[in-house]
């Protein structure tokens, strides 16, 4: 029995060795990923580290660790980039391309906001050919995430397939559930509160005219 115990631990952990490695490996991917993306929109946008920093209002030290590839930048972070640059939120998560693509949720790393409780999937980024991007959202109970209004025009579309949100924008509050589909413009301060007692996934459209 003392033998079988001590397999089954070590079982356990080289279990859980193995999944730690896989999520590294995926988060160090989408940090390389928003990294090479920023530092070639910033380029061909001829901005230096310091004029974006004062378009954006993310710190130039921040920045310059993120155009390395270091930390995690949170989704609110990446939109002050964003904005700063003129440029849809997807141009700094966006993937090579390919004339195919099967996206397996499981292995993408999201991008976090509120201490990990909001877990938002880049399914398909929008690119110079589609002005639409598709996203999967796990908002944990209790969780909040407020988002930086998106460029002009900009209108979300979410289903709502487990859970309960409430969601506020340009004054307005609405109670959204399973089931149920939201659409409204999101060039606006706006937000999503999880309102119900487990974790809300959201389906989202991101339209840019």
């Amino acid at each position: 029995m003392t033998i079988i115990l001590y397999l089954y631990d070590i079982i356990i952990h080289l279990v859980r060795y193995i999944v730690n490695k896989k999520e590294e490996r995926l988060m160090d991917s989408m940090n390389l990923i928003v990294a090479k993306n920023i530092r070639r929109l910033r380029e061909e946008n001829k901005l230096s580290m310091d004029e974006l920093s004062k378009l954006s209002g993310v710190s130039k030290s921040m920045l310059a660790q993120i155009e390395r590839g270091e930390g995690n930048p949170t989704i609110s972070t990446l939109w002050k980039l964003s904005n700063g640059m003129k440029v849809p939120f997807d141009a700094l998560t966006v993937r090579p391309k390919s004339p195919y693509e099967i996206v397996d949720t499981a292995e993408l790393q999201p991008l976090l906001e509120d201490g990990g409780k909001v877990k938002n999937y880049s399914i398909f980024p929008d690119d110079e050919n589609r002005r639409f991007a598709v996203y999967y959202l796990e908002l944990d109970e209790g969780s909040f995430w407020e988002s930086e209004p998106h460029l002009k025009g900009t209108t979300e579309f979410i289903t709502i397939s487990a859970g309960r949100i409430e969601i506020s924008a340009d004054g307005h509050r609405f109670t959204v559930g399973k089931g149920e589909s939201i659409r409204f413009k999101a060039d606006c301060v706006h937000s999503y509160r999880n309102t119900g007692h487990e974790t809300a996934i959201l389906h989202m459209i991101l339209y840019n005219p």
